[in-house]
């Protein structure tokens, strides 16, 4: 039985995409047969592993809205073990749709079910906000992931993000666990960086990962390529960042690579 990671945080930037991308294709990459799913109309995740949104026929928006086979949905990628649940821009019309559903915070959990016995791993991308499509991401997952980022406002507003995690652990998901904070976009040169840094292990002590995701071009560049950074330059500091978070993850879950 699959584990699934959601990678929230409702502020934009923080680097969840580049998380759920790299991470996923890291845990690939150590033969975990894992399954990124894109709940982001943005669909940046659909097209940071080379599938072009527009050509979408079934997306995440249809296993939710219309019932659709998530078994058909799913499309493989150029990366041996990884998979993807494609996003498309019809997914911004969903929560309005949603609205009148019965069970309509469990509809991503309901499509998961029917595949997560086939994965090791399923990561969610989640859009930067607290919206519908969130609420069934962090209701579906097993645990969530969140990317704070090495800068000034990096804690303000993860206070509401926990307060949310605590309403769905209360009223949608009680099995819901906080995987881990992970700094995202560190500068060893800035002290700024190193602050936040101490902060957040200060804080929140051993829910903080050890990993750190340094500021790295290749993780910037790797995007316009359709490719995961370990893809794109395996030997980037990115790219061993996340592979370093991979087997922390495994690690914690006890999860031995092939």
């Amino acid at each position: 039985m699959g584990k699934i990671i959601a990678i929230a945080n409702q502020k934009g930037g923080v680097g969840k995409t580049t998380t759920a991308i790299n991470l996923a294709a890291s845990l690939a990459a150590l033969e975990l047969k894992t399954l990124i799913v894109d709940a982001d109309p943005q669909a940046n995740a659909t097209s940071g592993v080379g599938i072009n949104p527009k050509e979408v026929e079934i997306s995440v928006y249809e296993c939710m809205v219309d019932d659709a086979d998530v078994k058909e949905s799913i499309v493989s990628t150029e990366i041996k073990y990884l998979d993807l649940l494609p996003s498309h821009i019809d997914l911004v019309g969903a929560e309005v749709e949603m609205v009148s559903i019965s069970q309509r915070e469990e509809k991503m959990k309901i499509a998961l079910e029917k595949v997560k016995d086939q994965y090791d791993y399923i990561i969610i991308d989640c859009s930067p906000s607290l919206g519908l499509i969130t609420v069934n991401a962090l209701t579906a997952a097993d645990s969530v992931i969140v990317p704070v980022q090495c800068e000034y406002f990096a804690l303000e507003g993860l206070g509401k993000l926990l307060n949310t995690i605590k309403i769905i652990q209360n009223r949608l998901n009680p099995a819901l666990e906080i995987e881990g904070i992970l700094l995202t976009m560190y500068d060893l040169r800035l002290n700024l960086s190193n602050q936040v840094v101490e902060e957040v292990q200060t804080h929140f002590k051993s829910m903080a990962f050890e990993t750190l995701i340094p500021r790295n071009i290749k993780l910037s560049e790797s995007p316009s390529f359709g490719v995961p950074a370990i893809a794109h330059d395996a030997e980037s500091k990115g790219s061993l960042a996340y592979l370093n978070l991979a087997r922390e993850i495994m690690h914690r879950n006890e999860v031995t690579a092939a």
